[in-house]
């Protein structure tokens, strides 16, 4: 990314107002002056400079803050979120976004950006934020940041590297979101909703007679937790598509594990499903050693009528959810699945022929999709240490 590294010698030290303004355009009444985007800051994704997601004007709206094309807008409030993009249509944004632009033309229009992405810049918003359930920084906190700039020459250099690692990232992203596209589209192909199957003279089954639903910890209760044990997982502790992060977990002792996994056996492919909160998650045991909370089931295949690894995508289904979500109990306020609703939704179920089939097809694209993840964490990081020159070392 950057062939070598980078002399500060030359550059001078200034405040972010020196060389950035607020704008303070306004427009009264946004759908008679033909502007059709409004941006708020759940369209805005941390690390993305993108725009990717808007409402409506047509729908209504409140605001207007008016932002054009090749500005930048950073989000205020909840400045820890790290959320910054750069337009590239018209539009209306939230009041706790800020609309920056150039002040002059000592700083490239392509670099402020960035700079508004590197961790000194982030560092001094929150840290000049206010409000404790939403803090919010300000404008004249943000224009006292100080940094040194380089020279053009320098700016130009910074520009050409970051761009082409943000270019890189973009297509990462895109590449990505067609592969999920077309996971979700073969797997609606491959297990369509109960409907469909009955229209297309599928077999049907019961969830129940086929797959074992077992609850680890049916009692609801926990010993004593320990600094030393083995992890105890919730929902929470999903991450990603396929694993567990265990740095949050309580500890229990090792005789709840002998305990659970007495109980449930616990092998490398049994399917862990989330039936509280955040239904539907669902992953394979794998190989560490692991508790589980009351907000998990443990799935395993009852005969020899499903594979153990066609189970993990009928669990992943929009099928499967489907049903599922149609009889869930919410009584309490939180999504809950009981083992018996669990056990009475009906699934299409193909053959063992077909099954190792459509799992082999299923397998290829997430194994390659879990490359692009990969790989954009390595563009990341590139894209961090270019961060890092830009405003590193102040």
């Amino acid at each position: 990314m950057l062939e070598r590294p980078i002399s500060k010698a030359g550059w001078t030290r200034v405040a972010f107002g020196d060389v950035v303004r607020l704008s303070k355009a306004r427009v009264a009444d946004p759908e008679a002056a033909a502007i059709e985007r409004v941006v708020g800051l759940e369209h805005i994704e941390p690390g993305d400079l993108r725009i990717r997601r808007w409402g409506d004007v047509a729908d209504g709206t409140t605001f207007t803050t008016l932002f054009k094309p090749g500005q930048v807008l950073f989000g205020k409030r909840r400045a820890y979120q790290r959320k910054v993009a750069v337009a590239d249509f018209e539009g209306v944004c939230s009041g706790d976004i800020y609309v920056l632009e150039l002040a002059n033309d000592r700083l490239m229009p392509e670099l402020l950006p960035f700079l508004c992405q590197t961790d000194a810049f982030f560092d001094h918003a929150v840290g000049t934020s206010a409000g404790s359930l939403s803090p919010r920084t300000n404008w004249t906190s943000l224009a006292s940041f100080e940094f040194l700039l380089p020279p053009i020459q320098e700016q130009a250099r910074l520009v050409e590297a970051l761009s082409a690692s943000e270019a890189a990232l973009n297509a990462c992203q895109l590449a990505t979101e067609s592969g999920e596209e077309l996971l979700r589209s073969m797997l609606i192909e491959a297990i369509p909703a109960v409907s469909t199957a009955k229209s297309r003279g599928l077999p049907l089954v019961r969830f129940g007679d086929v797959v074992a639903i077992l609850d680890p910890n049916p009692s609801h209760r926990y010993p004593d937790y320990v600094e030393e044990g083995v992890p105890l997982v919730s929902t929470q502790d999903f991450v990603g598509e396929d694993g567990f992060d265990y740095a949050g977990c309580k500890r229990v002792p090792t005789s709840t594990f002998a305990e659970q996994k007495a109980r449930c056996g616990f092998d490398e492919l049994d399917v862990v499903f989330a039936r509280k909160g955040v239904l539907g998650l669902s992953r394979y045991y794998g190989r560490d050693e692991k508790c589980f909370s009351h907000t998990i089931v443990i799935m395993k295949p009852r005969g020899a009528e499903i594979t153990r690894r066609f189970l993990l995508w009928l669990t992943r289904s929009a099928s499967f959810m489907g049903e599922i979500q149609r009889a869930m109990n919410s009584n309490s306020g939180v999504p809950t699945l009981g083992i018996e609703t669990l056990n009475a939704v009906q699934v299409p179920l193909p053959s063992v022929a077909e099954q190792k089939l459509v799992v082999g097809q299923l397998e290829a694209v997430n194994q390659a999709l879990g490359q692009l993840r990969s790989r954009r964490v390595s563009l990341f990081a590139l894209k961090k240490y270019g961060l890092s020159e830009l405003a590193g070392h102040n």
